[in-house]
């Protein structure tokens, strides 16, 4: 089987999958690892189940094939899909770190403070989350291992900062490094990297600390769920670093900026302004669908709500 529309292969039984989020093309990536026990990592929204089933029977993997669906987090754009993916695949076992597997079991609580953040838009964005038979969920400790067959296996590592449940998988046959959003973003049309410090759990060392373990993790390529493989690793982690440091300056600097008067959306804007030369995707002259692609896949409000509700958390401010 050849890779159809929307998939790319990236070598060694490696593909990647555009789940296409709210019909957008290039936001969000799934991977296939087609092998022995074939394994999907990340399933998109629930509304991109049917564009990964479809993606997976244009490789070969029909509804018995597929052993093993593993999500970086519970993030809805990464594991949105789970109970879809797995009504459709009812042999696959879903594994996720254990702080997040009770999510996918009971979603519950997940979509009542997914629908307090994004309102209305939440099922056009999104969709909802199914829940995953809990006999069907495979717990990972902050270090685990998945079997790939053949040898081949996806070592997990726990990598928080971004998220409470986030792991980072490295596949021992090719060294690829799955690393979700614990990098931030990736721009393949530009070469950008932006990080992703969404509320609740953004928390500045640990973000960092995640990071510089992928580094010492010395993986041949990092595969980013938003978007795609990249070679540069050494480069793009530091980047990766320097940018959520950049942020975090940036945004303590508004919030003593605008003291006890503090407005989100301002802080947003001087934050957007003061960070808006850092990337081509952005800077003066920039494609405007470009920066708009940038915004959707590592929103500025998002970035800023999670780094403000840091700094109440390590520094609250004077009332």
């Amino acid at each position: 089987m050849t890779a159809g529309e929307g998939t790319v292969p990236l070598g060694h039984e490696v593909f990647q999958i555009d789940t296409r989020m709210a019909g957008y093309d290039g936001i969000t990536a799934g991977y296939l690892i087609r092998g022995d026990r074939p394994c999907l990592v990340e399933t998109g929204t629930a509304p991109s189940a049917p564009v990964v089933r479809d993606a997976l029977a244009g490789l070969g993997i029909g509804p018995g094939d597929l052993a093993t669906v593993v999500v970086t987090h519970i993030h809805l754009d990464h594991a949105g899909g789970a109970g879809d993916i797995a009504a459709m695949f009812p042999a696959a076992q879903i594994v996720v770190h254990q702080r997040g597997a009770r999510h996918l079991a009971d979603p519950s609580r997940l979509m009542a403070g997914a629908r307090m953040v994004y309102g209305d838009a939440l099922e056009r964005l999104f969709g909802v989350l199914a829940p995953v038979p809990a006999d069907r969920i495979v717990a990972l400790d902050d270090v685990g291992t998945v079997d790939l067959g053949g040898g081949r296996r996806l070592d997990s590592y726990y990598s928080p900062g971004h998220a409470k449940h986030h792991v980072g998988l490295v596949d021992s046959g090719t060294g690829d490094l799955y690393v979700g959003d614990a990098a931030g973003v990736y721009l393949p049309d530009t070469g950008d990297v932006r990080p992703a410090t969404p509320p609740p759990d953004f928390d500045l060392e640990t973000a960092l600390a995640s990071v510089r373990k992928f580094a010492a993790l010395q993986p041949s390529r990092l595969l980013f769920s938003h978007y795609g493989p990249v070679d540069r690793v050494g480069e793009i982690l530091e980047r990766s670093a320097e940018e959520i440091v950049v942020w975090v300056e940036e945004t303590s600097r508004a919030r003593r900026a605008l003291g006890p008067g503090l407005d989100l959306d301002h802080a947003v804007a001087m934050v957007r302004d003061r960070t808006v030369n850092r990337y081509a995707a952005t800077s003066p002259g920039a494609d405007p669908v470009l920066a708009e692609k940038f915004e959707r896949v590592s929103s500025a409000a998002g970035n800023v709500a999670g780094i403000m509700a840091w700094l109440e958390k390590t520094s609250p401010a004077a009332s």
